[in-house]
């Protein structure tokens, strides 16, 4: 994990008049210890395997925190969860493509978005401060093979997808 978290953090939570405690070092280290976008539960069950006296509330707050603080961003994939992304500091330019048939999330970059979220703010009178864009898409192997490995992994994790529209 990259040191420069738990001192944004530090310094933010300072400015609050709070202090730093064992149990956010751990929520923190739980969050950042993996690329993967994941929901509160999935932070809260992370956190307990290192913690087992770890509350949810706890938690659902130190979670607020760091999306206050910048260093993650909260954004809705599809599933109807708030889901948290830990790539917002190294990337903030990032985009995801959701697979609606089996919940993959990809993550890319392109210059071409960039482009036109430049050109578009612009025209209409603002100026580009942030830009996510999500693309949902069906899944390819599953349509060409008839079956997806990420399906699989999905319904056997007990996820549920949203309904295809």
């Amino acid at each position: 994990m990259d040191p420069e978290v738990l001192e944004r953090l530090d310094t933010f939570i300072r400015k609050k008049g709070l202090r730093r405690t064992g149990q956010r070092d751990v929520i923190v280290r739980s969050a950042f210890s993996s690329d993967d976008h994941f929901t509160a539960d999935e932070l809260f069950d992370r956190v307990r395997r290192t913690d087992a006296s770890a509350s949810r509330a706890t938690v659902y707050r130190t979670l607020s925190l760091m999306v206050e603080a910048g260093l993650l961003r909260e954004i809705e994939l599809g599933d109807n969860h708030k889901t948290y992304d830990p790539n917002f500091i190294e990337k903030p330019a990032h985009n995801h493509l959701v697979c609606i048939d089996c919940g993959r999330v990809t993550e890319f970059e392109d210059s071409h978005v960039e482009l036109l979220n430049d050109c578009i703010t612009r025209r209409l009178g603002f100026r580009p401060v942030r830009q996510s864009l999500k693309i949902e898409a069906g899944c390819e192997q599953l349509r060409l093979k008839g079956r997806c490995p990420n399906l699989i992994a999905t319904r056997l994790s007990g996820k549920r997808l949203r309904k295809k529209r």
